[in-house]
């Protein structure tokens, strides 16, 4: 209680006392009739109050009440609590001019005074914003978010440990939902409740000791609101992470004020917090049925990649993947959807980044699209025959299948090439091979089902190889990669070997030279193609020296299947081109004029049985191939005799030339008869013209043969699976129960002669030996098979110890030989550590 001052008379001194006592009794109404006993404070609020409330807020006791508050701030918390007391009996009367002059009071109190006690004024503030809030007329609703808004953008100077924004949220996430008649109000409650929500995560998200805004309870509230209005109007297409300034129609849009509200929220959640935003998103799009449209759920994901701090865009692909594995029995439309929101997803994350879980992004969409290709045959989300309760359709799958190829495709030209070479060693690893890999859908057609895996996942190889460039394909394309690669290029699945073909093509092809070999044809000057041709770096050496042969071989039979058709030669083709162009040193040039030649020879020979077509298309191959490296070589006389034979050609043989053969209708003969002469390249003027120019002559005179092996045998396969069975079939014929050496087979004519008459029975008793074989370790015991191995693992090493036996000799005694039986000199063995050397040799 202040002290009266001491010159004041007692009478008046006790009349003070008497007011100041009466003023703070609960009822307050007994000296309110009396001005002159109504404390200061009051009389300042109530002066502010003109009589008519159209006359507005008398600006001269304003000030007076402003500069009061701020030379006694302890009277901030009176001063807020009388104009609350004032205001709700106003609401309570409808006198709304006095209730909009309080309000203009109050944030005029709130933007002048920043001192430690306002904590207590802000909560009658907080009180009369929540009065007009509950009010169900739209203007007071209006002007109670305008006020919460300027609240919300003063900083405070002190933290409150007590207020509570809770019933802020739900009710600006209510009026966000507004329904109201009149369509010009509805759209201003709205944004009223756009703001206020975009005030409470303003004025609580960098303050740890106010409610977390974070916890699910706000964040179901919040977002479903704000994607609603961002739902509202037209808006197909996001803007860029930091969009232009908006114009003036353009802010008083829902739809705009929603997009960067939702933008500031993104922009301000921590590592933590990603999860509990993105949630609601999903769930807010799985409530509604948006991901079929997939048009506003792109539009969503592509606000959320843009807003978010870049290190933090792998949580989001996170959440997207697990979601997309909680709905591997929704609809393929639903899927589909969230696929093509991951693939736009990945390209806005290159700039950032995919996180450190590469292959669980690429083991979640190949298991996506197994799954997607096992309800495609069975036509069931269980695997059952029975007729579920969902109708699948298969058009729609096949579409989700593509969907998931060009996202995995999307995610590999983000990672580096280091992990994309991972990758592409993942996915060969997830490419069924039957018999070997037992975890296939077990539907009514496995075969089918095998088939179209295996076709998915390399054309998810082909999207991942794409545009892959490498310094040293050593290591980018290891073994492990290129020969299960290759063995599947001898396939009899015309699709399949295509596939292969193009996967190839671009490993190979570093410097965008692909393009150039589209067409077969003959061009009389190569320059016109402009290609770049770099000089073949070490690396390069060594990867031909050590894969070379297998190309080349795989070239070759591409070329000798019947099932081969227009696509797959103008494949083998810029095959051939690229080798020629981006690994090709003197050695490579020669084996690959070689492999022309020997494909000429394949297309003469009537024993494989190829039709007309392919053998004449083999022939413009190598006319085509012919044609482009002798420009390559730059050899006058070579390129002298290919222009010939193909003027030749032009003139009486124009179906061996690829401008005949490879067109929508070729122009081929009724058959091929016995060719000779000038329509043929001649091995022995090529080997004689080039050996002038100083290469290998020895090795051009030698006709190319492929080195068959134990694969190559199995032309007629339908997947690689028995090349395998085989290998294991060859490991058991060395089991220890035939440890008795067999002499060496004397190999006659007789012996040749017998063994290709008996060709036909033997393959059918090998077929037979080799189904024994994988059965047996389909089905014999562990511990049977254990054993097994043990066994061929001591043979092996007696094995190496005869071998050693063989080859390692002791050098010769220095102290000569000793004379055995028979008059003969053998030289006696004496270990190394027990020889005698001359003392020059012994330092």
């Amino acid at each position: 209680m202040p002290l009266p001052a001491p010159d004041v008379p007692a009478s008046q001194r006790l009349v003070l006392d008497c007011r100041v006592l009466m003023d703070h009794r609960v009822g307050k109404g007994v000296c309110g009739c009396c001005g002159a006993l109504r404390p200061r404070y009051k009389r300042l609020v109530d002066n502010i109050f003109p009589e008519d409330p159209e006359d507005g807020l008398v600006k001269a006791n304003m000030e007076k009440l402003t500069f009061y508050a701020l030379s006694a701030p302890e009277k901030l918390d009176r001063i807020g609590a009388y104009l609350s007391e004032r205001l709700s009996r106003d609401v309570a009367r409808h006198r709304y001019g006095y209730v909009c002059i309080a309000m203009e009071a109050l944030d005029q109190l709130l933007m002048a005074c920043h001192c430690q006690s306002i904590n207590l004024f802000v909560e009658s503030f907080l009180k009369m914003v929540r009065k007009l809030l509950e009010s169900d007329k739209p203007n007071l609703q209006i002007l109670g978010t305008n006020s919460f808004v300027k609240f919300a953008n003063i900083e405070e100077d002190t933290p409150s440990y007590h207020r509570s924004y809770d019933f802020f949220v739900s009710r600006f996430s209510e009026m966000c939902h507004s329904s109201y008649e009149d369509p010009d109000i509805r759209t201003k409650i709205r944004m009223a409740g756009i703001k206020g929500l975009q005030g409470v995560v303003r004025k609580t998200v960098n303050d740890e000791l106010q409610a977390n805004i974070w916890d699910p309870q706000h964040m179901d509230k919040i977002v479903p609101s704000l994607l609603f209005n961002l739902q509202s109007g037209e808006h197909s297409e996001s803007r860029s992470p930091s969009p232009l300034q908006a114009s003036e129609k353009e802010k008083e849009s829902p739809v705009e004020l929603t997009e960067r509200c939702f933008r500031e929220l993104l922009g301000r959640a921590a590592y933590g917090n990603i999860k509990n935003a993105v949630t609601p998103v999903l769930m807010h799009l799985d409530n509604h049925a948006l991901w079929e449209g997939k048009t506003f759920a792109v539009c969503c994901f592509k606000i959320i990649m843009y807003s978010i701090q870049s290190q933090h865009s792998h949580l989001v692909i996170q959440q997207l993947l697990g979601h997309l594995d909680a709905n591997s029995k929704n609809s393929a439309k639903v899927r589909a959807g969230i696929v093509e929101v991951l693939l736009e997803a990945a390209a806005i994350a290159a700039s950032g980044s995919v996180g450190p879980t590469v292959l669980e992004v690429f083991n979640t969409l190949l298991r996506q699209l197994r799954l997607s290709v096992d309800y495609e045959l069975t036509g069931s989300y269980d695997g059952s025959t029975n007729i579920g309760t969902k109708i699948i359709k298969a058009h729609e799958e096949r579409q989700l299948q593509e969907a998931v190829i060009r996202t995995i495709g999307s995610f590999a030209n983000t990672l580096p090439t280091y992990q994309r070479s991972e990758v592409m060693l993942f996915i060969m690893g997830k490419i069924p091979v039957p018999g070997i890999h037992l975890t296939l859908p077990s539907t009514g057609s496995e075969p089918e089902g095998t088939r179209m895996i295996q076709i998915m996942l390399l054309k998810s190889l082909v999207q991942v190889t794409a545009g892959f460039q490498t310094t040293n394909m050593l290591t980018a394309l290891p073994s492990s990669f290129l020969e299960p690669l290759l063995s599947f290029s001898l396939t009899e699945d015309p699709e399949v070997r295509l596939l292969v073909l193009q996967i190839l093509l671009s490993l190979i092809d570093r410097h965008e030279n692909r393009p150039k070999f589209s067409n077969i044809s003959i061009i009389s000057d190569i320059s016109v193609l402009k290609l770049k041709v770099d000089k073949c770096s070490r690396q390069d050496n060594l990867f031909m020296k050590k894969h070379g042969q297998q190309l080349y071989r795989h070239i070759y039979m591409g070329c000798k299947e019947p099932s081969s058709g227009r696509e797959h030669y103008e494949t083998l083709f810029a095959l051939l081109g690229l080798l020629s162009v981006e690994l090709a040193n003197e050695e490579v040039v020669v084996d690959l004029i070689r492999l022309a030649l020997a494909l000429q020879d394949l297309a003469l020979s009537t024993d494989e049985g190829l039709p007309v077509y392919n053998r004449c298309a083999v022939h413009a191959l190598a006319a085509a191939y012919l044609n482009l490296i002798c420009q390559l070589t730059t050899v006058p006389a070579f390129c002298q005799h290919i222009h010939e034979v193909i003027e030749v050609r032009q003139k009486e043989s124009p179906y061996l030339l690829p401008e005949d053969v490879f067109i929508d209708i070729p122009r081929l003969p009724s058959s091929l008869e016995k060719m000779e002469g000038d329509v043929l390249f001649l091995q022995s003027k090529i080997t004689e013209v080039l050996g002038g120019s100083g290469y290998n002559t020895e090795r051009l005179g030698t006709p190319y043969v492929p080195q068959y092996t134990d694969e190559d045998r199995l032309s007629k396969r339908k997947s690689i699976g028995e090349t395998i069975s085989l290998q294991v079939e060859v490991e058991s014929r060395n089991s220890p129960e035939k440890e008795e050496r067999t002499p060496a087979e004397e190999i006659t004519f007789e012996t040749l002669k017998n063994a290709i008459v008996d060709s036909v029975g033997m393959e059918e008793q090998e077929r037979e030996r080799r189904r024994q074989v994988v059965v047996k370790f389909q089905k014999a015991p562990f511990e049977e098979i254990a054993a097994h191995c043990g066994a061929r693992a001591t043979l092996l090493q007696s094995k190496l110890n005869q071998i050693f036996e063989i080859t390692i000799r002791p050098p010769p005694s220095p102290s000569g030989t000793i004379s055995s039986g028979y008059g003969q000199s053998q030289s006696r063995s004496v270990p190394i550590y027990e020889m005698k050397f001359p003392d020059l040799c012994v330092y």
